[in-house]
């Protein structure tokens, strides 16, 4: 008597166990499972596309010459740290990492200033015109900065020739803040859209300024957008090179993107590519350490402009 039951359970127990294994079979070969596992395996591919070149580029920036051209794909059979000096010092790529902070810092300074300001007044205030304002500075989005290097270049020159200045990095100062400020602006205006208006209007009921509002209770709500559209204009600015190279001529005040430029064609005459690839590691780690220090708090400002908006 006793034994039916059991085998009753038992036989319970096997199709319940069939059906959940047909049911994991069918959602292993899902189109939704295996849509992701085509993008994983993409991912991977298009990582070891990026990674592998890097790595190739840093092994070889400590290569002699001679094991540059004869054996590239070998590991330097001694670390050739001079190369770096060499680079810094004799290819002058010293002299345009100096040019390239200090005209990246300023015009990434003066955007986040600029365009907060501005979005902080399209977001916040209704007044007549203001969507008119907030088109143009999209149309700017979809304006090629091709079409402007003509007038730009002699912009630049009766700009230096007015206030009797001897180089160009004021003036692309300027320049890089008016080519960042359109997305500048349409990011933040929706970011400062997002904030609570409630502390703004507290603060006004308390006796503060529009100015002291801004400054002391919207703008500090506003760090983790102000974050993230400031590492996308260093990228971009650091990066910059039609810019530079058409409205910086001079030699003494070229920047990194120039420096590299004016240095392959150089170093290719002089075959001295040991140089030419420490300059490339030296121009590529900061960058790459800024975006991977600040990478999390890129995705944050971008997620909660998301979330909130």
């Amino acid at each position: 008597m006793s034994a039916e039951p059991t085998i009753q359970a038992t036989a319970d127990d096997f199709e319940v166990a069939e059906a959940n294994y047909r049911t994991d079979k069918r959602a292993l070969f899902s189109g939704e499972n295996l849509f992701g596992g085509f993008s994983q395996i993409l991912l991977i591919i298009w990582a070891l596309m990026v990674i592998l070149p890097f790595a190739w580029m840093i092994m070889t920036a400590f290569k002699t010459d001679p094991e540059i051209i004869f054996h590239p794909w070998a590991w330097p059979e001694s670390f050739q740290w001079n190369n770096f000096s060499r680079a810094w010092e004799e290819a002058r790529i010293g002299s345009y990492f100096k040019n390239t902070l200090i005209v990246v810092s300023c015009s990434v300074f003066l955007t986040l200033l600029f365009s907060s300001m501005t979005a902080y007044v399209l977001a916040r205030f209704d007044f007549p015109g203001n969507r008119w304002i907030f088109y143009m500075f999209m149309a700017g989005l979809m304006f090629p900065v091709f079409l402007a290097l003509v007038p730009l270049f002699f912009l630049v020159r009766d700009f230096n020739n007015l206030f009797g200045l001897t180089n160009n990095l004021p003036a692309l100062i300027l320049v890089y803040v008016a080519y960042s400020l359109p997305f500048s602006v349409f990011f933040l205006t929706s970011f400062f859209k997002s904030l609570p208006s409630e502390l703004a209007e507290a603060a006004i009921v308390d006796g503060a300024s529009h100015y002291r509002t801004f400054f002391g209770v919207m703008l500090p709500l506003a760090r983790p957008g102000l974050l993230a559209i400031g590492i996308f204009n260093v990228l971009g600015q650091w990066n910059q090179f039609i810019l530079p190279l058409v409205l910086n001529p001079n030699p003494d005040t070229y920047l990194l993107t120039q420096g590299l430029a004016f240095l392959a064609i150089q170093q290719g005459y002089q075959n001295d590519y040991s140089a030419l690839f420490a300059a490339l590691v030296i121009t590529m780690i900061p960058i790459l350490v800024v975006y991977i220090l600040f990478q999390r708090k890129l995705e944050a400002g971008l997620t909660a402009g998301a979330l909130k908006g």
